[in-house]
């Protein structure tokens, strides 16, 4: 059925390959409508810039199609149907969300146009699995993997040739970019990353000082690649964590306050202790690890995944301190925070979430000596460390004389944690 006017409305899904919603809109549609809104309401965090960047390579790809980016600013819901007035817009395409935010936005707009909502954020979409002992959902990561590598995907579509945009829309001006962010940037990382490393991405990807993970989430978690594309190319071991990020994507459709809520209550007394709090924000535990890893994410807005684990386990089984507050921080300043993802595996860290084994903790300087053991990381992003002698980098308090300007190990009151 061929409609005159459909808007496609852009959200984390910031390209025109194997877009689903563009591709539907563009086979059905006399003229096509492609918008973002920027909300002032949602905080971008550190995202912003890359964000500027994503849209401007959008706009660029559109325009080279005969089409383009119309960019309004306010509220998502309300410019859209605004836009759709002026236009005479039949219906709105989109590509379905998990979060809360996304799904209310979602109610709010089928209320006003006809709303079609389309898969292209995960690989599989988020309630099409079901365990065979009934739920609506998996709680277990395992079983997860088993049914998602047997479920059958829909095809990897092109991007369209043409996209028919009418004349006269003011198009609206771009935020100011970083030029780091946006799908050709994507892809060129892609292409040379899975050259060089991906064939041994086994070995690799938790060796922190040999970088060799792809640093593919803010791409992701903006929609500049699919998911789906991705899986296509991938060996199983990078896959497995495309499956992860499908796995809390699901967890999130069914409880959707996981960024505010226990997954499962286990009873925790968190301590309020904003020093020590801020201490570890700042990178200055005294954990040479630990802060390796908040700086760096200070730094780049980008933390090696296995320093995620070390520094989220460091704050909530050693100090003890709500991972509602640690997964905020992440989610200021990561250029890949996604609600999903970040919180999914901030719960699964403290025990509250999808982790089978919920008093798991990670030893930081055992961590460090496995995989950070010449302590290369660590003088990469604690300077005060970096003329120190290798058995020091991981416990520099051990030495007979302490490293200058840099913190003894934060201490809490009662009974020691079992960590050095």
């Amino acid at each position: 059925m061929v409609v005159d006017t459909v808007i496609v409305l852009f959200n984390r899904d910031l390209r025109v390959h194997d877009h689903p919603a563009l591709s539907a809109a563009c086979g059905r549609a006399r003229r096509v409508i492609p918008l973002f809104v920027l909300d002032p309401v949602v905080p971008s965090g550190r995202r912003g810039p890359f964000l500027a960047a994503c849209l401007t390579d959008l706009r660029d790809s559109l325009r080279a199609r005969g089409g383009d980016l119309i960019l309004r600013r306010g509220d998502v819901v309300t410019e859209t149907l605004r836009l759709a007035r002026e236009t005479a817009a039949e219906a709105v395409f989109t590509s379905a969300d998990v979060s809360e935010l996304a799904r209310t936005r979602q109610r709010r707009l089928s209320d006003g146009i006809e709303l079609r909502r389309f898969p292209g954020v995960t690989v599989v979409p988020p309630d099409l699995l079901r365990p065979t002992g009934g739920g609506d959902h998996y709680r277990v990561f395992t079983p997860y993997w088993r049914a998602w590598q047997r479920a059958v995907r829909r095809a990897v579509l092109p991007a369209p040739g043409h996209v028919p945009t009418p004349s006269g829309i003011h198009p609206g001006e771009l935020p100011d970019g970083d030029r780091q962010g946006g799908e050709t940037r994507a892809r060129e990382r892609l292409r040379a990353w899975s050259s060089r490393h991906l064939s041994h991405y086994a070995e690799g990807h938790d060796d922190l000082a040999g970088d060799t993970t792809s640093r593919l989430s803010p791409y992701l978690r903006f929609g500049c690649l699919s998911p789906l594309e991705l899986s296509t190319l991938a060996n199983d071991d990078f896959t497995r964590q495309l499956c992860w990020r499908d796995f809390y994507h699901q967890v999130t459709f069914a409880f959707p306050r996981i960024n505010r809520d226990d997954y499962r209550a286990r009873g925790h007394q968190w301590r309020d202790d904003e020093a020590a709090l801020q201490a570890w924000q700042a990178g200055q535990t005294g954990v040479p690890i630990v802060d390796a890893g908040m700086r760096q994410l200070l730094s780049e807005g980008w933390m090696h995944n296995r320093a995620r684990l070390i520094t989220a386990s460091y704050l909530v089984k050693h100090l003890k301190i709500d991972w509602r507050s640690g997964a905020a921080h992440f989610f200021d300043l990561l250029l890949d925070g996604d609600v999903a993802d970040n919180f999914g595996n901030w719960q699964w860290v403290a025990g509250t979430g999808n982790d089978t084994r919920p008093n798991r903790t990670f030893n930081p300087i055992l961590q460090a000596r496995r995989f950070d053991p010449e302590g290369c990381y660590v003088r990469a992003h604690v300077p005060e460390l970096a003329d120190v002698p290798n058995a020091h980098v991981h416990q520099p308090w051990n030495s007979s004389t302490p490293v200058r300007g840099y913190p003894s190990p934060l201490r809490i009151p009662g009974p020691e944690p079992t960590l050095f």
